[in-house]
């Protein structure tokens, strides 16, 4: 039974308040909050995934698919936010579950948050490499291709039937999986992880500083983007709305809008990240929900006008390329310089989200690492700077090689499902916490309970089943592997164990 034994509130918030040498830096205000969240979520969804979707899936309706994931990731943002303010603590989704659901829960979690965090940062990585190497192009600039493509690419049974991926790449599909390349290492996916690895172990302050540099330019970006589109739509490309289905269930018709939502569902992620930094907050009872609520619903805005004014400037069918908006202005006729910017946003928009993807992870093995889960190394906080300096570091090398030597198809299948399945157990944790203990102090309070819980726990499951079958094996070893790990140091050495043992449990 004490795998299901939880963590008292009132330990998590003391030890939230206390100060001296492991305590972090609380150095951020609610507009800090909020372009965190917004540096995590404006990414390559809205330069890449929101042609695809529409091409392929939804149409000119794909900004009903952005509006129906805004609403999912709603669902779930309400409920962090009640925890987020009620558990002021680093650590996010898996400290909820530790006070919520027990240990063995907290675990499961946080072991969770490592393949979406570790994983989002090293396939944003690669993202960001791609935009780099075609930012230089277009600028004479030209990298070889040995050292800005991973040595290994992930091939599918129809690549190995066709036998031949890339030839860019020199890439032969000679059996299904991972193919090597013949590249030596993604060097600018690597210097971008190391870059925003050195940035955070200086300061949280200073992350903010870089990070609301970021987000002030790429909004600016993508505002730029809207503005020239608007002179451009033609009323026609959005009709029909919904493009009849082609027979084949997610193309077109209203399975094809919902298809779409899965797809573009990799774009909302990261507005949870922002709760991993709770203990860097000011007054993160106040501030924690206005930065995950407010950051969410900016970016569902963006992410609607940007589709919608996307199809209406070019036929949906045309966006289904690997830079749709860049497609979409040179097919208008826009300047050559707004293509450069375009690719400058997407450039910094990427380097945003490592840089909160990276924060987000360091911060959870800080968490573990205090109750005693994993090694001392994850919680040592440097002196000076007061950051989780050493998980911040070992997280960075960790992303680095995976960024420098992984292809995209292969990380990216790995974020969703990690995501996804964080966001059922914090809808979960919301409301079993509110029946097991209605006394605690709730500066936010989730609406309409257990209905938004229960929807967002739905959504979630549901856009979890529109998943392959090989990403839920996936998460399955990743599971297992995180078994062997806490059955074989975790529970041995667990703080809460160890006081449950001596029967000095606090309450």
């Amino acid at each position: 039974m004490s795998l299901w034994a939880t963590k008292s509130i009132r330990v998590l918030r003391a030890e939230a308040e206390e100060a001296g040498e492991h305590a972090l830096h609380r150095a951020l205000g609610p507009l800090n909050l909020i372009t965190l969240g917004i540096g995590a979520i404006i990414g390559a969804g809205i330069f890449v995934l929101t042609g695809k979707a529409a091409a392929v899936h939804a149409g000119p309706a794909v900004w009903i698919s952005m509006a129906l994931v805004g609403v999912a990731c709603a669902f779930a943002g309400l409920c962090y936010a009640e925890m987020a303010s009620t558990v002021p603590v680093a650590g996010s989704a898996y400290t909820y579950a530790y006070a919520t659901m027990g240990e063995l829960v907290a675990w499961i979690i946080g072991w969770d948050l490592v393949l979406e965090y570790a994983a989002g940062a090293a396939t944003v990585g690669v993202g960001w490499s791609g935009h780099l190497v075609s930012l230089l192009g277009q600028l004479g600039i030209h990298l070889p291709n040995g050292l800005t493509h991973a040595p290994t690419e992930w091939c599918t049974a129809a690549e190995v039937a066709a036998h031949l991926k890339d030839p860019a790449k020199n890439v032969f599909c000679v059996a299904e999986g991972l193919n090597r390349t013949g590249a030596i290492l993604n060097v600018p996916a690597v210097f971008v992880v190391a870059l925003m690895s050195t940035i955070l172990v200086i300061g949280i302050k200073e992350s903010a500083k870089v990070n609301n540099l970021i987000v002030i330019l790429k909004v600016a970006i993508v505002l730029l983007v809207v503005a020239v589109g608007l002179g451009h739509i033609n009323t026609a490309n959005w009709t029909p709305l919904i493009p009849p289905n082609t027979g084949e269930w997610g193309t077109f018709g209203w399975s094809g809008v919902l298809r779409g939502a899965g797809l573009v569902f990799f774009a909302y992620i990261g507005f949870d990240a922002v709760s991993t930094a709770a203990q860097e907050a000011k007054n993160p009872q106040k501030d924690m929900p206005v930065g995950i609520l407010g950051s969410l619903a900016v970016c569902t805005l963006l992410y609607i006008i940007v589709s919608a004014v996307l199809t209406g400037m070019v036929p949906y069918a045309s966006l289904g390329g690997d830079a749709p908006v860049a497609d979409a202005m040179k097919a208008v006729g826009a300047p050559g310089w707004v293509r450069i910017l375009i690719d400058i946003g997407a450039v910094l928009g990427l380097g945003s989200v490592i840089l909160v993807m990276l924060l987000g992870q360091s911060r959870v093995f800080y968490s573990m690492s205090r109750d005693g889960l994993i090694g001392k190394w994850g919680g040592a906080v440097h002196p000076k700077f007061r950051t989780p300096y050493l998980s911040t570091i070992f997280t960075g090398i960790a992303v680095a090689l995976a960024t420098g030597i992984l292809p995209l198809g292969l990380l990216g299948q790995l974020v969703n499902i990690g995501t996804l399945l964080a966001f059922v157990l914090v809808c979960a944790g919301v409301w079993i916490l509110r029946g097991k203990r209605p006394d605690l102090d709730r500066p936010f309070r989730t609406p309409f309970m257990p209905i938004v819980p229960i929807l967002g726990i739905l959504c979630c499951l549901g856009l979890m089943a529109t998943l392959p079958a090989d990403t839920w094996l996936r998460l399955i070893v990743w599971l297992l592997i995180g078994f062997v790990i806490y059955f074989g140091y975790g529970k041995r050495n667990s703080v809460l164990q160890r006081q449950i043992a001596s029967g000095t449990t606090p309450t």
